[in-house]
C-alpha cells in the first residue's frame, strides 16, 4: 500500500452537517476502496489570494491515508462531479508526517 495525502478546498457556505456528510462521504470512499485513513486535519475556513470560481474564501480539509490507485481513481471521479468543492490535490508521500500540525493556532 502507498502512502497518500489528500487537500480538499469546499465552499465557505456549506453548513456543519453538510460539511461533515461531505467528510464522511470521502471517508468512506477511501475505505471501500481499501484503503486506511491515518489521520484527518481541518484546517479551517482560509482566505484566497484571488477569487476561485466566484468564492473569496474556503474551507481546508486535509486527509493522510494508505490505500492503493484504486481508491485514488473514485476519489478524483468523485471530486469532480462533486459540487461542493472548489478544488482538491492527491499526492503520494513517502512517509506520512503526523507530529507537525502547520496550520494550529499559535498564541504570542
Amino acid at each position: 500500500m502507498n502512502s497518500y495525502e489528500h487537500t480538499m478546498i469546499t465552499r465557505q457556505d456549506l453548513s456543519e452537517t453538510q460539511a461533515k456528510e461531505l467528510l464522511s462521504k470521502y471517508e468512506a470512499l477511501i475505505k471501500t476502496n481499501s484503503g486506511e485513513i491515518i489521520k484527518i486535519e481541518e484546517w479551517g475556513l482560509r482566505n484566497f489570494a484571488r477569487n476561485i470560481k466566484n468564492n473569496k474564501k474556503g474551507f481546508y480539509v486535509h486527509i493522510k491515508f494508505e490505500g492503493s490507485g484504486n481508491a485514488i481513481g473514485e476519489l478524483e471521479k468523485l471530486g469532480n462531479i462533486d459540487e461542493f468543492l472548489i478544488r482538491f490535490l492527491t499526492i503520494r508521500v513517502k512517509k506520512h508526517d503526523l507530529e507537525t500540525n502547520y496550520f494550529e493556532k499559535k498564541e504570542y
